[in-house]
């Protein structure tokens, strides 16, 4: 099967007819790929070339965002882009850019050809409603401005809203992607960032405003947040969110768990990156611990977040090995 089908196939439930997907769906940390060189790998290799020499199946990203290059950029992660109405109304001719639009389709096109023969997998990036204020309001600033410019807070979600929906119908005039990414990150290794009613009154409405548009072209929608958010998966489910990833086993989640609980909800991650550090004994058992959800169809099993630069080439190469392995042996 091209890698695509595969793909496809598990996120309807249903099974490949060799193996299951493999994939790496972030791209490697740079500190990660300088020791890799080091250690065997062809030295500037693209990202997709990578892909390919370690026999995964490509995924690749078109990114969204709706911020153009243009705008100015905070002092440090972290900071503040805006702190109010006006420094908004002062950037806003950097947002939701015709310029964006275009180069999502330069993308789209360059890519059109190897998607139709299923060699690649497309993921494409908006950014959620969560993201978005914070990437401007900076963390600390996003926080407050739940409550003291929620007025705001609505507007720029409408804005991003308007601008996603766009994105979706220009793109999928090109190609119609294999799965959209909502950029969030709402969680840390305690538990969300943000109550229950903040998310329904700030977040939901503009997820069920979007989501639809998504559908309409058969598109599976899942939700990236690091931390864990296992607490915020019926939030989710209630504002038509379909999955979630990458499901960092470091902040408590245990991917087995939910899928007990939410059968239908889609996975995709949830393998802990940091046993890959530490030999082929600790990779197999944490394969072992996955392999019933891997079973159970609408997972797709990988790296927790991205590998990191620890993990030498060699115990790389042994959780390929094992990978493949395992994602045969689901299918049995």
């Amino acid at each position: 099967m091209t890698p695509r089908a595969r793909f496809l196939k598990v996120l309807n439930f249903q099974k490949p007819d060799d193996r299951l997907p493999m994939i790496e769906w972030a791209p490697w940390w740079d500190e990660t790929m300088e020791r890799w060189i080091q250690e065997g790998v062809p030295s500037e290799i693209s990202y997709e070339d990578s892909l390919n020499y370690f026999g995964l199946d490509p995924m690749i990203l078109i990114n969204a965002g709706p911020i153009s290059y243009k705008c100015p950029r905070p002092s440090q992660y972290g900071a503040s882009i805006i702190t109010d109405e006006k420094s908004y109304e002062d950037i806003r001719p950097y947002l939701f850019t015709d310029d964006i639009i275009e180069n999502v389709k330069k993308q789209a096109l360059s890519l059109k050809e190897k998607h139709h023969d299923g060699k690649i997998i497309i993921r494409l990036w908006l950014d959620g409603f969560f993201w978005f204020p914070r990437t401007l309001f900076g963390i600390e600033g996003h926080l407050y401005a739940f409550y003291d410019y929620p007025e705001l807070m609505h507007r720029m979600n409408e804005e991003l809203a308007e601008f996603n929906i766009r994105v979706i119908h220009e793109m999928c005039s090109i190609l119609v992607p294999d799965m959209v990414g909502l950029a969030e990150d709402m969680s840390y290794n305690h538990g969300p960032m943000l109550s229950y009613e903040l998310f329904k009154e700030f977040l939901t409405p503009y997820y069920k405003k979007v989501i639809p548009h998504i559908e309409q072209y058969g598109i599976k929608n899942l939700v990236d947040s690091d931390g864990d958010i296992t607490e915020m998966i019926p939030w989710l489910i209630e504002a038509g969110i379909q999955g979630v990833y990458p499901l960092e086993r470091q902040a408590g989640v245990d991917i087995v768990d939910i899928r007990e609980k939410y059968p239908n909800f889609l996975m995709m991650g949830g393998y802990d990156k940091m046993v890959m550090s530490k030999g082929e004994m600790e990779m197999r058992a944490e394969f072992e611990r996955i392999l019933p959800v891997m079973k159970s169809g609408g997972y797709i099993p990988s790296v927790d977040h991205q590998t990191p630069p620890e993990v030498s080439l060699n115990n790389y190469r042994i959780y390929l090995k094992l990978f493949n392995e395992y994602a045969q042996k689901a299918l049995l």
